[in-house]
């Protein structure tokens, strides 16, 4: 909350330290050693880049634009040097460790020691979540949608955006481990807002709002089911879900609802995110852009159907297991009843996400559209 009510840079800072320290015992609550040095990981490069990169950003902002409070259209004079804004903006992308853009996302996989329910806030809700958001803001707020477009640097993290949307799908297909695919994928889909930011086009800007919240709902559910997975049936690969769909029917279905709304498809949430950011990309001069969205959506595919297909259409590799896990589902209703609703959330967003694009709307100087 403190980062998102932020009104300057120096605030943001701060609840962005606090949300790196507090979430840290979370990561390690296992206390093991995959735990130790799954934290390890997880605050040496968000504090590393926090500081050597993000706390620099500020203090540049500062003394090029003599404030680092957050203003529609950005807060850099006219005539502001382009090579010093691109170095800003470079300092900003990389320092927001939370948004996981390539190559400082290695944090969030190894992340994933930590028990699913803390994978689902990391991985969907709080702190990646906290990362794009900083990343849009600070475009919108800091930089301004105009600058921000006109600034070489726009144009290259753009194209990092798009690279790593790819490359975090292909690392999430060779995945087996549920959540480490879950977590590649968290990599891919997060820098679809990046992505957004840095067309700095009011449609790519939309797309990027819009892809936090849908992403948000869609992760969640998926997260949540392989923690249901894991606690009703004690399985945390993919190719160990063979027939498990039929034994745990809910789960399964709300499972392959939110890959439906992450890879895109209508009726979907995460539909529309999609639309408005390959909208974006026309917009800006780089519909070549488009095809990472089109790759990457034809990667999600690829390996996040096949756990809904697998448990529901394989024959299951040992019928007396599950018949044993079956009975269990009772007794378990409270794990199975949340990523359901959720799943339900991606499909009723799909109807509702003009209420979030009228929302957005105004961050934009003189609105959505003309």
């Amino acid at each position: 909350m403190g980062i998102a009510a932020s009104a300057n840079l120096i605030t943001l800072f701060i609840f962005y330290e606090a949300l790196t320290i507090s979430t840290f015992p979370l990561v390690t609550h296992k206390g093991d050693a995959k735990a130790k040095r799954g934290g390890t990981i997880y605050a040496l490069i968000l504090m590393g880049t926090s500081l050597a990169l993000l706390l620099p950003a500020v203090i540049g902002t500062q003394v090029i634009a003599g404030t680092t409070e957050f203003q529609v259209g950005g807060v850099f004079p006219e005539g502001t040097s382009l090579l010093a804004t691109s170095i800003l903006l470079f300092l900003f992308a990389f320092g927001i460790g939370k948004a996981a853009l390539m190559p400082v996302h290695p944090w969030l996989p190894n992340a994933m020691v930590a028990p699913t329910p803390v994978s689902a806030l990391l991985h969907a809700v709080a702190v990646v979540k906290a990362g794009v958001f900083t990343m849009l803001k600070v475009v919108v707020f800091t930089f301004g949608p105009s600058l921000a477009a006109e600034t070489p640097a726009s144009t290259v993290l753009s194209w990092i955006a798009a690279i790593s949307i790819v490359v975090a799908s292909i690392i999430a297909l060779r995945q087996d481990n549920l959540k480490a695919r879950l977590a590649y994928s968290t990599v891919s889909q997060l820098s679809y807002v990046t992505l957004g930011a840095m067309l700095a086009v009011p449609m790519g800007i939309i797309g990027g709002g819009l892809q936090i919240v849908m992403h948000a709902w869609g992760k969640i559910t998926l997260f949540m089911c392989a923690g249901a997975i894991y606690t009703i049936a004690h399985r945390t690969k993919v190719s160990e879900l063979d027939g498990l769909g039929r034994t745990m029917p809910w789960v399964f279905g709300a499972f392959l609802v939110g890959s439906l709304s992450i890879i895109g498809i209508p009726p979907m949430g995460g539909s529309w995110a999609k639309f408005y950011l390959m909208a974006g990309a026309l917009d800006s001069g780089k519909a070549i852009l488009i095809a990472a969205l089109i790759v990457s959506s034809i990667l999600n595919i690829i390996y996040l159907i096949p756990v809904a297909v697998r448990g529901f259409m394989k024959p299951a590799a040992n019928p007396d297991d599950d018949a044993h896990i079956a009975t269990l589902r009772g007794k378990h209703l409270w794990v199975i009843i949340p990523p359901v609703i959720t799943a339900l959330g991606s499909l009723f967003l799909f109807f509702f996400a003009g209420g979030i694009v009228d929302f957005l709307a105004p961050i934009l100087p003189g609105g959505l559209l003309p």
